[in-house]
């Protein structure tokens, strides 16, 4: 039988990159990063995350995973080009993780173990290269632009050819940071694709660079000469500037999600208060626990482990990890999922698992796995693309090899404007233009966008799962009724007064319970005095945890409100298992029946209904109890709705349906949800849900509201519609422009204008969606 054992190590500060690659060899600083199994020959094999620098397309993906196929050892690698991470499967003894390391870093790229501060640093390295490569190339085009204008507005013999001389120098002058610093990126990816032998976008653009410097070199060297006397420096910096902050937005949107990874990976206690031997308590950090280690958990702090309860009772909140929506009691012996929250007392508990073999851990796990595999949809893109760009080459060896027949001094023009027409300049800009402008105005409306491309798919979304607590219902339940029971005997007829209502409440005000809470707001909310101030004073009031509470008045009569069986209720029918509390006095022969009911978010239903009328299918998918998801499902005309479901079966619902050819959607809250957030195509998190939700979601809806959802929606389906416009018309200016690039009507400084020229077009078109 298959079995794992993991651990988590505190992460050190980032070292040296000689210093670090010695060191991710030492078991304990795998930990933190790598998954150990034993297989049942008794062989062991690791499996490690890396965090990955210096990646740019989909095609780097390939490269990458092809470095670390062909070392030995390696059993299998997976890489996300979105997620900028590679899950790689490898046998110990064989090879070691710093040759991973090393391999990933002749293969151009930078790699490190998936810990939170060395990849800080990675991530700080590279946002700051990609600002400055960013601010030269669009600072330098800037004057280039200024000394290539008098050569597009003089006539005649305004501009003596001395001057012109003079100011393409200058513009040579500016072009050469661009060339050797700025565009760096585009050359060194043109040429890890090529030693791979493979084609990315790179190539064409590094060659249409190349192309460009050397034929207005050679134009501002010798004007009479070969190359002619046109220069193309203002439309090789410019395409350089747009290129580079395309990358550059995409980054940050990247390291925005990275970064809030690590915070959610610290929600869980740094410290636990352990137990020793003799009864003292230690503060030590929560990765030093071991499987049987006793830990005091204070009220209100969080399980730092899974285990079991040596003291109690409590109730403990666990609506993040398991989706139900109320404190569930726990007593002696109970099992306790590490990461939830301690609401009843003070508890001490034996420690069963730690690190990735928690709850949380497996969580984690499942998220990863889930970000680490590629979609159909850009698998697809990549086929398409070595193709495309192959005829782009092809093209322009084929023209100017034609036109050294005809006419070799023309031959070299005709090349470089069939290579700069053919530039994929507006259509590398078509999607990420349209799908920056339309970011910019979810963001306006609260909606926080973590994956650009993640739009395109809630366009072309068939199916849409939706959590429950937290997403579709407020955290805190509501008000449903009141009404008198006979202890161990049904409903009586009597009717319930404000006065009674306020009696209860007076008594619910002591607690921090959600249905404590309930009750009292629901008083405050009626007409005349506040609960407490027409009812006797209580004293001695406790709280029972996972009971209730209990107070005298000043007649020495004791009143409890709490569980039925606790209160002295007797045992019945909890009335369609809404959440319920009793309230009355000691040996009372009736008690005060409170139901409360969940609270549906007020633009659920109408966000529901718009869905549907789009033609998106709904699944209520929910850890809470099965009854309360199909009733739920009901208020809000769900037909398939699916209760006590835990993050696999979850994951498996998903995985269903995309199988069965579906583009799926998932919007949820809790650490359960985040395994699916990750696998589904599109995935929106709630702004008050736990932060390894939101770290995993294409978006965050920061506004709570479920109708930036609908808008979303519709904003993507304008956005596609604007993408096909901008392809549209990158493919009709290619279909213009290279036939008469190919027979020499179009000279290069035109193609270098009509290439500029239908990029303004692009962004233009795509900022319309900025205006929504």
């Amino acid at each position: 039988m298959t079995s794992f054992s993991t651990a988590t190590a505190v992460t050190p500060a980032a070292p040296a990159a000689d210093e670090r690659l010695a060191v991710v060899d030492d078991p304990l600083e795998q930990q933190a990063s790598t998954r150990w199994e034993t297989l049942p020959d008794g062989r062991r094999m690791a499996e490690t995350g890396l965090v990955l620098g210096g990646m740019h397309c989909a095609a780097c993906a390939g490269i990458i995973e092809s470095a670390l196929i062909g070392v030995e050892g390696v059993e299998r690698a997976e890489v996300s080009a979105a997620g900028q991470r590679a899950q790689v499967r490898w046998d110990p003894a064989r090879t070691r993780l710093s040759t991973l390391l090393r391999a990933v870093q002749a293969a151009g790229y930078d790699a490190l173990p998936d810990a939170v501060a060395p990849a800080r640093a990675l991530r700080q390295s590279e946002r700051r290269k990609a600002l400055w490569r960013l601010f030269v190339a669009s600072f330098c085009a800037m004057q280039i632009m200024m000394f290539a204008t008098p050569s597009y507005v003089a006539s005649g013999g305004d501009l003596s050819p001395d001057l012109r001389q003079l100011l393409n120098w200058g513009s040579w002058l500016l072009t050469m940071p661009v060339l050797l610093f700025s565009a760096g990126p585009f050359f060194q990816g043109a040429w890890r694709a090529l030693r791979q032998r493979r084609m990315g976008m790179d190539v064409p653009v590094a060659l249409g660079i190349v192309v460009a410097f050397v034929a207005s070199s050679g134009a501002t060297f010798d004007p009479t000469g070969l190359f002619g006397h046109e220069v193309y420096f203002d439309s090789l910096s410019m395409f350089v500037s747009f290129l580079l902050a395309a990358r550059y937005l995409e980054m940050m949107a990247r390291h925005r999600a990275a970064e809030s990874l690590e915070q959610a990976l610290a929600a869980l206690p740094e410290t636990a208060q352990r137990v020793s031997p003799d009864g003292q308590l230690e503060v030590v950090s929560a990765h030093r626990l071991r499987p049987g280690d006793v830990v005091l958990v204070p009220l209100g702090a969080s399980f730092p482990a899974d285990g079991r309860l040596q003291t109690g009772p409590t109730e403990i909140d666990e609506s993040l990890l398991t989706g139900e929506s109320l404190p569930v009691p726990h007593g002696v012996g109970d099992e306790v999922v590490g990461g939830s929250v301690n609401l009843g007392a003070p508890v001490r508990m034996s420690v069963e698992r730690v690190g990735a073999d928690t709850r949380h851990g497996a969580i984690v796990s499942l998220m990863r796995q889930a970000l680490t595999e590629r979609p159909a949809l850009v698998r697809q893109a990549d086929a398409w693309a070595a193709p495309f760009l192959w005829v782009v080459l092809t093209l322009a060896v084929v023209a100017g090899i034609g036109w050294m027949w005809i006419d070799p001094s023309r031959a070299v023009g005709v090349a470089v404007a069939v290579l700069i027409v053919t530039c994929p300049c507006a259509l590398s800009l078509a999607v990420p233009s349209a799908l920056v402008a339309a970011a910019g105005s979810l963001a306006r409306r609260g909606v926080m966008l973590q994956r650009l491309d993640a739009l395109e798919s809630l366009a072309r979304m068939d199916r849409l799962f939706l959590d429950k607590t937290g997403t579709l219902t407020h955290d805190e339940p509501a008000w449903a009724g009141a009404t008198w029971v006979a202890v161990h005997g049904g409903e009586l007829p009597d009717p319930v007064t404000v006065d009674d209502l306020r009696a209860a409440a007076a008594l619910a005000r002591w607690s921090s319970h959600p249905l404590a809470r309930a009750l009292a707001s629901h008083v405050e909310e009626l007409p005349g005095p506040a609960a407490g101030a027409v009812t006797a004073p209580l004293g001695q009031v406790q709280e029972v945890p996972g009971q209730g509470l209990e107070g005298v008045d000043a007649e020495g009569c004791r009143w409890r409100l709490g569980q039925r069986a606790w209160v002295g209720a007797g045992q019945g029918d909890e009335a369609g298992g809404l959440p319920t509390v009793y309230w009355g006095a000691a040996g009372a022969a009736r008690w005060l029946r409170c139901q409360f009911d969940e609270r549906l978010r007020e633009d659920a239903a109408q966000a529901v209904a718009a869905l549907q009328a789009d033609g998106v299918a709904l699944t209520l998918l929910s850890g809470d109890h099965p009854e309360r998801a199909a009733r739920l499902a009901r208020r809000l005309h769900i037909d398939d709705a699916r209760g006590g479901a835990t993050p696999e079966a979850k994951l498996q619902a998903l995985a269903a349906a995309q199988a069965g050819g579906e583009r799926t959607g998932m919007v949820g809250d809790g650490v359960n949800d985040a395994p699916v957030l990750a696998r589904a195509d599109v995935s929106f998190a709630m702004g008050r849900g736990a932060m390894v939700a939101r770290v995993h979601a294409d978006a965050v809806i920061v506004s709570n509201r479920l109708g930036d959802l609908v808008a979303a929606r519709q904003l993507s389906t304008r956005m596609m519609r604007i993408i096909r416009q901008n392809l549209f018309w990158a493919a009709a200016y290619n279909l213009a422009c290279v036939p008469l690039a190919v027979v020499g009507w179009l000279p290069p400084w035109a193609a270098g204008l009509g290439m500029a020229c239908s990029s303004l077009v692009v962004v233009g078109n795509a900022l319309r969606l900025a205006r929504t």
